[in-house]
């Protein structure tokens, strides 16, 4: 049998797969399968190891922390380097007041125990969220993101109290204006604003098509929570840890969300996660209210520790800006060549370029992935997204070497330009 036959008899369907590439080993920005085929990776495990694959600051602090201890659970015997960390995050998450952190595992258990601090901390239960975001897939991940297929399709009744709005994407038609205009009908029709306890949205989504929020929008909702005591939750699990050119996007923004979730690039490839947000709201769960077997595993902690060494001694936020121009610029070179192009974003390194199809305007979905498809079979591998399936994401390490990176270039260029005469 195949390896993906044994995975098809072995392994849930409900477990999707982008490729069929089986890893065997991986170094910085590539990969290579059990076959001994080398691939560029611009996926990063979906925005995992910013720090690339095996940083060697990364293992050294891991293979350090294996000869002390592995696990003790936080809760139970804890450890100096849990609090450190924690201090670490305090002082680099955007936001003038003081601030307390948890540890978890996965980003979408930091999203629930952001709306359990957020319902303890006003005595509130509803939520609201954006079309588009993506926060998780348990169950209350799954009610806010806003996205059908293939998240919820299935799983019956989601959890209660959580309400969409439209997030502001001008390039299909729905402006900053609107968006604002559709919250306050909501607060009309649906929901008392006395009654909510937080905003989530991610400040550039992730999986809805890496739309940037607006300044002019983030702003706005700052004021609409001030105005009537909700807070401000930023979903930073995807856009943190220098992928938008700063060490989380919110720093992009002159307002501070109230809690920041984090977790993926947090430990450089390691199970970690976090809440971070201000102190009062922070203590709002009693005691045993917050917590995990696993959350702030002594692993994941080494890791994140040399996570944050790494970017900032080897300069990762400008490198990201870097990286990110010259990815636009190459992709900007071929509008001419490949009228499917429809926009081309992201900032810092957190790219995307949308297709639509040539003749008919419509999101193209099909051209995506046919890109994909063809990157992928000569050496790199890509990742779509969007509400409509017609945007490539671009998430290299950004650590990658230059050469490497040309490399990528080359080989982006050339599928695009043949997808496109091809289609």
């Amino acid at each position: 049998m195949t390896l993906t036959e044994r995975k098809n008899a072995a392994i849930s369907r409900g477990v999707g797969m982008t490729t069929q590439i089986y890893a065997d080993r991986a170094e910085n920005a590539e990969i290579w399968d059990k076959e001994g085929n080398r691939y560029i990776d611009f996926a990063s495990g979906i925005a995992v190891v910013n720090t690339g694959h095996r940083h060697p600051r990364v293992i050294a602090a891991v293979k350090e922390q294996l000869d002390r201890f592995t696990h003790t659970c936080h809760q139970v015997v804890p450890y100096e380097s849990y609090v450190h960390l924690a201090e670490r995050l305090n002082a680099i998450v955007p936001g003038d007041f003081a601030k307390k952190t948890i540890f978890v595992t996965t980003g979408a258990e930091a999203v629930e125990n952001a709306v359990k601090i957020a319902r303890a901390a006003t005595g509130r239960s509803a939520i609201i969220a954006f079309g588009g975001g993506f926060h998780g897939r348990t169950f209350m991940g799954m009610a806010l993101t806003g996205k059908v297929a293939p998240y919820k399709i299935g799983f019956g009744p989601m959890p209660g109290d959580v309400f969409h709005a439209p997030f502001p994407v001008p390039l299909h038609g729905i402006s900053v204006e609107q968006s604002l205009a559709t919250l306050k009908k909501l607060f009309a029709a649906d929901v008392d604003p006395q009654r909510v306890a937080a905003i989530i949205l991610e400040p550039v989504q992730g999986e809805g098509g890496f739309y940037p929020a607006p300044a002019a929008f983030m702003k706005a909702l700052r004021e609409i929570c001030d105005q009537h005591g909700i807070l401000l939750i930023a979903d930073e699990v995807q856009t943190g840890f220098a992928r938008t050119g700063r060490m989380f996007a919110m720093d992009h923004h002159e307002v501070a969300a109230d809690l920041v979730t984090m977790a993926k690039s947090l430990a450089g490839g390691f199970p970690l996660a976090a809440v971070t947000g201000r102190a009062e709201i922070m203590d709002a769960p009693a005691p045993g209210g917050l917590g995990g077997t696993y959350g702030g595993n002594p692993l994941g902690i080494a890791a994140a520790h040399a996570v944050l060494d790494v970017i900032a001694d080897e300069g990762l936020c400008d490198r990201a800006n870097q990286l990110g121009s010259r990815l636009k610029q190459r992709l900007e070179s071929l509008r001419d060549k490949v009228p499917e192009i429809a926009d081309i974003r992201g900032p810092g390194f957190m790219n995307a370029v949308e297709f639509n199809d040539a003749t008919t305007k419509l999101p193209s979905a099909d051209f995506a992935n046919k890109v994909r498809l063809i990157a992928l079979d000569k050496g790199l591998i890509l990742l779509t997204c969007g509400v409509y399936g017609n945007v490539i994401r671009f998430l290299s390490p950004i650590t990658i070497q230059d050469g490497v990176f040309s490399e990528a270039l080359d080989i982006l260029e050339a599928s695009l330009l043949e997808a496109s005469t091809s289609h």
